[in-house]
Order: C-alpha cells, then structure tokens, then sequence
C-alpha cells in the first residue's frame, strides 16, 4: 500500500510502558500519538486514568484526550470517527499516526479489524435479563460466548447486559468496509509477576500524588458516585471508598487486583491479532 496510509498501532496491558514507547516512537519518526483509551477521552479524569501529562509529552501532538465532559457518555462510534479524522489531519501534515493504548475494541473498531454495528436493541430480550442476577448474567455469558465474557468488565452489571444481549441475538453484525491502513503492530507486555509489581507501583504512586483527591473534586463538581461508578476500575473504588463503603486499605487492595485482571482481558483481546510483534520486555520503538 502507499506510504500515505502507513500506520503504527502499539497496543498491551495497562502500567506496561505504551505512552512513552509511543512518544519515543513519535519523536524518532515525525508522528503525532492518537490514544486510544476509552477514559482519557473524558476531561478530567487524570490520574485516576494514568494520563498523559503535558511535559511527558515532550512536545508530541496528543489526539482524542480531553474531548468530552464525563457525564457525557462517549461510544466507540464517537472514537471511530474522531480517530479517523485525527487520522486524516496528521497524515496531510505529512506526519505519521501513531496509535497507542489499551483499550482493544476502540484500536481494533479504528483500524478496521471488528465490525461496529452491535445488533440493535431487543426489548423483550432486555427486560428478560433484567430479571436475572448480577451472578447469572456472568454465568450465561461465559456460556454463550467465552471470549466475550473474557473481554467484558464483569463488574459492571450494565456491560455484561449488553455483552449477553449480543451473544444472544440472532442478528449478526453488519460489517464495515476496512480503511485502506498499513498498520505495523507492535505489542507490549511483561512477565506476569513484573507487570503486576508495575501495576502496584503504578497505583501506590497515583494515590501518593492526589488520586482520590481528584475524585472528591469530581464529585464536588457533580460528577455522580453512580456515573463514577460506571467509569469503572480507580473511578468505581475511589466512588465506594467515598461512599464509606471501602476502607482506605480495602479500596486499595481491590483495585490493585482488579487493575490487574483488566491487564489480563486486555492480553487476552490482543493476542487474537496474529499480527502483532510483541516486544517482551519493551525495549525502543527503532525504525518500524
């Protein structure tokens, strides 16, 4: 394909290290990052999201950070057509687009890999499975679709609803045509005990920093326990320990164990593209 529709995606886990390979990637080859994080997307949300601040930049353009209010709920529809608009723009400065998270559906939904027209909405089926239990939605998902289950916040009653609501439906996605990208692939990741101490460490030192003080100004500032709640990972614990539900400890605790199964879901989307290079333990972006 031409060269004006290369593009480098550098994906993994949470805490592994992505935002600075993609800003060392960026300044060794004129490229501007995109990120595709499905909550650094939402003003304010910053340390609690580990986002990217402006002097860890180093001068690198950052797209799709700080678009939207955090009432506001932002879809993966929202990502597609921003990113490739981003896309667009930096490719006619003659730079080249960098993209770099974690967040799976949204990479995958931008660079044409997953189709993004869910089946609607079933009514019947909806009010069917408000009956059930938080328990059994998990348990009837993990049986219909276990790599759906895997990739779904199974502590977030309202995404594991609509992740059985898919399984079950009988209606087939319609796919999208694939933007003609060039994408070089490349993924990071840790032996699984160092990535777990890094996510810790990565948590010890937000707290250290003012996490929860950031959720308290949320909070003040409107921004529900419930719509923290929904947010999820350091959002839904921060919101429970505010709430007087959790201990300092307790909030903790949890979340480092929670972060650390998200770490594992999102392994496990992206090791379903074959066409990744993994690059264990990250080492430099070099020429790609």
């Amino acid at each position: 394909m031409a060269d004006y529709l290369r593009i480098l995606a550098i994906v993994g886990p949470t805490a592994v290290g992505k935002t600075a390979y993609g800003i060392r990637a960026a300044l060794e080859q004129n490229g501007e990052v995109i990120s595709a994080d499905s909550r650094q997307v939402y003003r304010g949300l910053d340390l609690g999201t580990g986002k990217v601040t402006y002097s860890e930049m180093q001068g690198v353009p950052h797209h799709l950070i700080d678009v939207c209010e955090p009432e506001v709920q932002f879809t993966v529809h929202d990502f597609v057509r921003l990113g490739r608009a981003a896309i667009d723009d930096i490719r006619a400065r003659g730079k080249l687009p960098i993209v770099v998270g974690g967040t799976g559906l949204y990479v995958d939904a931008l660079l044409g890999r997953v189709p993004l027209n869910a089946p609607p909405v079933d009514p019947t089926l909806r009010e069917r499975l408000s009956r059930y239990s938080d328990d059994e939605l998990r348990a009837e998902l993990s049986v219909r679709n276990p790599i759906l289950y895997a990739q779904t916040d199974r502590a977030n009653r309202r995404r594991v609803q609509r992740a059985l609501e898919i399984a079950l439906s009988e209606t087939k996605p319609v796919p999208v045509e694939h933007p003609p990208y060039s994408v070089t692939w490349v993924g990071l990741t840790l032996p699984r005990e160092a990535l777990k101490e890094r996510i810790l460490k990565r948590l010890d030192e937000r707290l250290a920093v003012g996490m929860l003080d950031e959720a308290r100004t949320l909070h003040a500032a409107g921004l529900s326990f419930e719509r923290m709640e929904n947010l999820g990972l350091e959002y839904r614990f921060m919101a429970r320990h505010l709430m007087g539900q959790l201990s300092y400890e307790d909030m903790r605790a949890q979340l480092g164990t929670e972060i650390f199964k998200y770490a594992k879901r999102q392994l496990t989307w992206f090791k379903r593209n074959g066409e990744i290079r993994w690059d264990v333990p990250p080492t430099g972006p070099g020429q790609v």
